[in-house]
């Protein structure tokens, strides 16, 4: 039987751009597997609806039987594990959801996957891979001269969100090590780019911007952020899969850091020049109060990626916002649909609350 991959969340925002992206590269089929809560669209993948090589099925990786059939059924070789909940505010707000889905399902996804190796050959067990995909968040925040986040910088989380990726990483740190499951972890700066839910900084101003509402910027607007585009970091997350070694942690960044208020002045400077009716967009920017625990900067020192795996970014911020303005002006009817709550009376009518395969 033709092996396979299997992605978890990968409806959402990266592991929707990963999947196209394999799929645009590899014969080799994926499994996606996504609860499709409200950051998971299936609109993301509308460009291999049709294709046999994508096989989805709407779930919780929490359910370990269904995974542990899945993991059977498709000869899965390897897991690269995006399923989490994300966003800091929401965390802040309600923390029971990251708890669930980022601890214990991880903890669950984990189990059902050294279930399934114990039940396979040795040449099947010593080609399987774990990839567990985690945040710089998990390290703290740093101070304005301090170096950047390396694979050996003690974590110090600070929101819910990053607590509990903080605990999902040390789940798949021990069971590498106390069961000898391959498991790989890597720690990404903020991704954008294509698909990204209107919740995070970059679209959400893109899309404030087009429609002359309020671009609000917390605090004085001077918290720094290293900057990744989805698609580098979806090359990064393939080599590490191809040539990562079981039981090492992987940074990978863009060697971009840049102010959110640096960030929205060039989102605006680009639409000004692509939209000029509504410019300058910058008179639109408005500071907010601060949101709690904001950690002030994170940067990610990304060298052992390039020595070890020979990756580097493609993008640099410039052409990476560049395109991801360009993406969202070009799909008003992905951003109408995302926004206006069709897409959830969507999923319910088609999906209801039974799991599909």
């Amino acid at each position: 039987m033709t092996s396979s991959i299997l992605v978890t969340g990968g409806a959402g925002f990266i592991g929707a751009n990963f999947v196209l992206e394999w799929l645009a590269r590899h014969d080799e089929p994926v499994v996606n597997l996504d609860k499709l809560t409200y950051a998971g669209n299936l609109d993301n993948l509308a460009a291999v609806a049709n294709d046999a090589r994508h096989i989805f099925v709407r779930g919780d990786i929490n359910d370990r039987a269904l995974v542990e059939r899945l993991l059977a059924e498709h000869q899965v070789r390897a897991i690269v594990h995006f399923a989490a909940e994300s966003h800091v505010d929401r965390s802040i707000h309600g923390p029971e959801d990251f708890i669930t889905t980022n601890v214990n399902g991880t903890f669950h996804l984990l189990e059902a996957a050294r279930a399934y190796l114990a039940a396979c050959p040795q040449a099947q067990r010593a080609r399987f891979r774990f990839v567990h995909v985690s945040t710089d968040e998990v390290y703290g925040s740093l101070g304005p001269t301090d170096p950047p986040f390396s694979e050996t910088t003690c974590f110090a989380p600070n929101s819910p969100y990053s607590a509990s990726k903080a605990a999902s990483d040390h789940l798949a740190r021990a069971w590498h090590h106390t069961y000898g499951l391959p498991v790989i972890i890597t720690h990404c700066s903020n991704n954008y780019g294509p698909y990204q839910f209107p919740e995070k900084l970059i679209p959400l101003m893109i899309l404030n911007a087009l429609s002359g509402r309020p671009l609000p910027i917390y605090g004085d607007g001077r918290n720094i952020r290293d900057w990744l585009y989805v698609t580098d970091h979806c090359r990064a997350l393939m080599r590490v899969l191809e040539a990562g070694r079981p039981g090492e942690t992987y940074n990978i960044g863009g060697w971009n850091e840049k102010t959110n208020l640096d960030v929205v002045h060039a989102l605006c400077a680009i639409l000004d020049r692509l939209r000029p009716e509504g410019a300058p967009h910058a008179r639109l920017i408005r500071f907010v109060a601060d949101r709690p625990g904001h950690d002030r900067r994170y940067a990610i020192d990304a060298r052992k990626m390039q020595r070890e795996l020979g990756w580097q970014p493609d993008e640099s911020f410039d052409s990476g916002l560049s395109k991801t303005v360009e993406w969202y002006l070009a799909h008003q009817d992905w951003v109408a649909r995302i926004t206006s709550g069709a897409y959830r009376q969507w999923v319910e009518k088609h999906y209801g609350t039974q799991v599909a395969s």
